[in-house]
């Protein structure tokens, strides 16, 4: 089993940063696919940013593409999310994700292990 739990959320105001951090605990996830969630009030859960494990494969949503940056640390079994040029519009709880494999997939369906996520709230 894989506990994920993610911290750095909060209130900032548009065009800020953030950095969200996901910590994995309970066995190394070096060699599973991470990746970072999103979902607003009243939408469902999207695609925001995934990493192989290697690191070497990384995709962004588009809605997000340079604006975001996703990276991990195996050796610490920390994913990490920096946010810059923050939208009113990226207001939503970011949940961690963890794949039990090495494939790469935007579908949160593929996905075996969730944190509990963090509020990023955007203000205009």
């Amino acid at each position: 089993q894989v506990q994920l739990v993610e911290s750095g959320g909060g209130l900032v105001q548009a065009g800020g940063s953030l950095r969200l951090s996901c910590a994995a605990s309970g066995r190394t996830v070096s060699t599973y696919t991470m990746a970072w969630f999103r979902q607003a009030p009243g939408k469902e859960r999207e695609f925001v940013a995934v990493i192989s494990w290697s690191g070497r494969s990384i995709y962004y949503a588009d809605s997000v593409k340079g604006r975001f940056t996703i990276s991990r640390d195996n050796a610490k079994n920390m994913v990490y999310l920096q946010m810059n040029s923050l939208k009113p519009e990226d207001t939503a709880v970011y949940y961690c994700a963890s794949e039990r494999t090495t494939e790469v997939h935007r579908n949160p369906a593929a996905y075996d292990y969730w944190g509990q996520g963090t509020q990023v709230t955007i203000s205009s």
